[in-house]
Formats: structure tokens, sequence, C-alpha cells
């Protein structure tokens, strides 16, 4: 089975009301966890990468790494993802490569960090959904911006999603799905005390734009246990909290269907590695760190994918090709 169009997957979890995790990936070890979580729980997954692990793996090893998963797992839809696209290059790129979703944050300027205007969005939105969607390509969008900054990008304000300017972005633009700012925030120092989310957002753009799956970024609930761990082992995180589950739970009720989740993947794995060379001094084979890595990474996504209700909906539909989605646009 190939990647699948993540349109496909989202516009699945609408009708089975659940959310699917999109996992950020930047080696191995993160894809295999990923992997062997989605297949115990049958859970249709999103691998996405940045534009930090485009870099970070050279392009063509991230590509490889995805289709290994793709080869080993080939009874579940997988859609390879590239999360905060900054610019319509960017986007052909990652298309280039056979990812079968591309996000444009058109809410912040090639730099990650400058907000732009409601137009400027649209036009850059509007630009990569004509070529994208003319290969079968998904495409996600955002409007408002969120707080923090992670993998650099985040111009460190927020600004709430608009519910009006939200229906109108989607009519105008032709997006996919639509990422909303509603009080979440990049990084693993979200918040100093639990957050409340601007739950409205959600019911009000789900409600004027029933059939466009929403996405919530920025949704690690950065576990205290996690946290404990990492300092446990030496490590020096200060107090911070992150989206509790209960109300990702709320907001996949209400509409969101894409839930973006890296920094708890990344502190599962610092986590397990400050323990494994506590624990054993003397080892120096990558394998066995690496492995209690992965293990980690395991963990937290297979917890993920019940949480938020996507296990056992991986058979649930016969996954379509990129051909076969083109249809969607004709």
């Amino acid at each position: 089975m190939p990647f699948v169009p993540m349109k496909q997957i989202l516009d699945e979890a609408i009708k089975g009301n659940y959310g699917v995790g999109a996992f950020n990936v930047n080696n191995m070890e993160q894809i295999q966890g990923i992997m062997r979580a989605a297949r115990e729980v049958n859970s249709p997954v999103i691998i996405q990468a940045s534009r930090g692990a485009l870099k970070y793996t050279n392009l063509y090893y991230i590509k490889h790494l995805a289709l290994a998963a793709v080869e080993d797992n080939p009874e579940l839809p997988i859609a390879l993802h590239l999360d905060h696209g900054n610019s319509l290059e960017t986007c052909k790129l990652a298309i280039s490569l056979g990812f079968t979703s591309v996000m444009i944050d058109g809410s912040l300027k090639e730099d990650g960090k400058t907000p732009t205007t409601f137009e400027e969005n649209i036009k850059v939105t509007k630009a990569v959904v004509e070529y994208a969607h003319s290969m079968g390509v998904t495409v996600e969008g955002e409007l408002g911006t969120l707080g923090g900054i992670e993998d650099g990008v985040g111009s460190g304000q927020v600004k709430l999603t608009d519910p009006d300017e939200a229906a109108e972005f989607i009519k105008l633009t032709g997006v996919d799905a639509l990422a909303l700012a509603v009080g979440t925030s990049h990084g693993a120092y979200k918040f100093r005390v639990a957050p409340k989310l601007a739950m409205h957002i959600i019911s009000q753009v789900k409600a004027k734009a029933p059939d466009t799956p929403l996405v919530m970024h920025g949704s690690s609930s950065v576990p205290k246990e996690l946290i404990d761990i990492i300092n446990q082992y030496g490590g020096k995180l200060q107090h911070t909290m992150g989206v509790p589950i209960e109300s990702i739970q709320e907001a996949i009720k209400l509409g969101i269907k894409k839930i973006n989740v890296d920094t708890d993947g990344r502190l599962a794995i610092t986590g397990a590695i400050r323990k494994f060379f506590a624990e054993n001094p003397s080892e120096i084979d990558p394998r066995t760190y690496f492995g209690a890595a992965r293990q980690a990474v395991y963990e937290v996504v297979k917890q993920k994918m019940i949480d938020f209700g996507s296990a056992g909906h991986a058979s649930d539909y016969k996954p379509m090709s990129l051909e076969e989605a083109k249809k969607f646009y004709m």
C-alpha cells in the first residue's frame, strides 16, 4: 500500500468522530516507535516532518524512512505530511519527495516568525492549493497564530482564529484542512497553569464549515512524569504544563480531527536516554540507548492513539491513491 492522502484519513475521522495524531519525526527510531503503536492498536497514522526535519535528514533519508514504514505496515493507512511549510517552493519540494500532504503556514511570512495579513495568507495558500490539488495532494492551511516557538517556527504572538474569517478563508482557498489558533502553544514551555482553550471557536468554525477537518497544533500534553524522569536523571527542566488530554478530547468532539504532537515525543526520548545512561554508564552501543528511546516513543504514541479515539479504525476503509484523490478536485 502506498502513502494515502491525508484528506481521506481526516474525512474518515469526521465520519467516525475521532481524532488522528500527527507525530513529528526526525529519525528511524521515532518512526519505528510510532508504527509499532499504530500496528498494535490498528490506527491510521500521520507521519509529519518539519522543514527542520527535512534539513536534518538531508531530504531523502526522511522520505525513505517513511517508505520503509509503509512497506513494513502495508495494512495501515499512512499519510506523509509536511509540517509548517513556509512557501510554495517548500511545498513543491515536499511533494517532489512523495509527501501526500503539505501544510502551508500562511499565517506567517517565509521567515516563520512575522505574522501576515489575511490577504497575504489567502494568496500563498491558494497558490499551494492549486499546485498540490493537481497532483491529488492534501493541503492544510492555518489562520491565526499560536504562542511559543518550536523548530524555529512561531511569532511568539497569540492571535486567535476569527470564525467568520475562517469560513471565508476555506471558501476562497479550497484548503482541505484548517489549523485553528484556540490558545494552544508550541514548544515544551507552553503554560504555567492548565490552559483554558477557546472551545467556542472550534464549535463556530465547525458550524460554518462542517465538512472541513480542523487541526490543533501545539497539542502535546507535556506529562509531569516525563518531566520528572528527565530531571531525576540530570535534566533541569523548569515547571511547565501542556494541553490536558481532557481538553483535547473535548476539542475532538467539537470538530478537531488532526492533533499535532511533537514535544511529548522529544520528552520521552530525552528521558529514556538519560535514564539509560544513568543506569548503564559503561554502555557504548547506540542500539541499546536508541532502543530505549524507541520504546519510549511507542508507549507515548500508543496512549495518544487510544486517547484520541483513532485506535481500531485503520481497517474501516480502503485507502486511496493520489491518482484517485485527484477526483476530489476535478
